[in-house]
């Protein structure tokens, strides 16, 4: 079944959950904070930090005025997040929101008590253990998913449909991504019945793009499926330029596409960062994270490169031409 429109789907409505705390700061007239943590770059995230401050400006803040800002990024240091969560905790925000999985699972470690909001992440929120159940998460977390292992079936499945003597892929995961282990697992349960050979090849920094592709070059795969994943959202030139080198047809979101990839599907992320600005509005309102329900993307698009297609010799068939949001000439 194509997902073709996105709808974010409102919360239902939620019994208000004062808090004291919330409240009483809000008398007193202080600011509010709002603590980001991101582990990648700031500047690499500078499109989803624009979407969240409008999102926020469409609740009527006003930034240095109602609300102020936080920013701690371990520009892509991992080991860096759990202190730069402990700093953000210790200068007492009064909600945190985390880009991407990474951030979150050390911001969880760092607190239990301050709000938590995740934009949107692919990874399972409810396997990994960081809410109850997605109609109350219950604890400090909230915020979207986006069916990441479902997202990354459907990749595979295109795949196949553009390309349909294809038997090797490459999937590209990022070890650190709490989420990549379970969806690497289920993946592999669809690859077989797509009669695809999966091989995992694993990328955690920068510095080790140039030599996991050129593994891939010599395994002799057959195209690259591409996780979601904040590493590979800051660096999709970098990742489209390596799958150039060998040639090789690549998968993976709209930022990947636009870098230069043969097919792009998934969320509208920008979107999601958006509209995660109600999360924080009702949170500073006094609502109880644990009482908002997690929202669930349902609009995919599927994106595809003309001029990539080109270069490599592929033509989309008719059917997936019409099934696509945007082609990029």
């Amino acid at each position: 079944m194509w997902m073709r429109r996105i709808f974010i789907l409102a919360i239902p409505g939620v019994a208000l959950t004062t808090s004291p705390p919330l409240l009483s700061q809000s008398v007193q007239g202080k600011v509010p904070r709002i603590g980001i943590l991101i582990a990648e770059s700031a500047a690499g995230q500078s499109d989803r930090l624009a979407a969240l401050r409008a999102g926020l400006a469409d609740f009527g803040y006003k930034e240095g005025r109602t609300v102020a800002f936080e920013i701690r990024s371990a520009e892509g240091h991992y080991d860096r997040l759990a202190p730069l969560a402990t700093e953000l905790v210790r200068a007492k925000v009064d909600v945190l929101v985390a880009f991407g999985i990474k951030a979150l699972t050390a911001a969880k470690g760092a607190t239990g008590q301050i709000p938590l909001v995740i934009p949107a992440t692919s990874s399972d929120l409810l396997a990994l253990g960081l809410i109850r159940s997605l109609a109350r998460p219950g604890g400090n977390v909230t915020g979207s998913t986006t069916f990441g292992s479902e997202v990354m079936a459907k990749r595979l499945e295109i795949a196949k449909d553009v390309l349909p003597r294809i038997g090797r892929l490459a999937v590209i995961l990022n070890p650190a991504n709490a989420g990549s282990g379970p969806m690497f697992l289920k993946l592999e349960v669809i690859a077989r019945s797509l009669k695809l050979e999966l091989q995992k090849f694993e990328l955690r920094r920068l510095e080790q793009f140039d030599s996991t592709f050129a593994s891939i070059g010599k395994a002799r795969m057959d195209a690259v499926v591409v996780q979601d994943d904040t590493l590979f959202a800051v660096n999709a030139r970098a990742l489209a330029e390596q799958a150039a080198k060998i040639r090789l047809p690549m998968i993976g979101d709209r930022n990947l596409v636009e870098a230069g990839s043969l097919i792009g599907y998934g969320r509208n992320e920008l979107a999601l960062y958006h509209s995660s600005a109600h999360y924080v509005d009702r949170i500073l309102k006094g609502m109880s994270p644990g009482d908002l329900p997690i929202e669930q993307a349902t609009r995919f698009e599927l994106w595809l490169n003309g001029r990539t297609a080109n270069t490599l010799g592929i033509q989309f068939p008719e059917a997936i031409r019409m099934r696509a949001d945007n082609i990029i000439q």
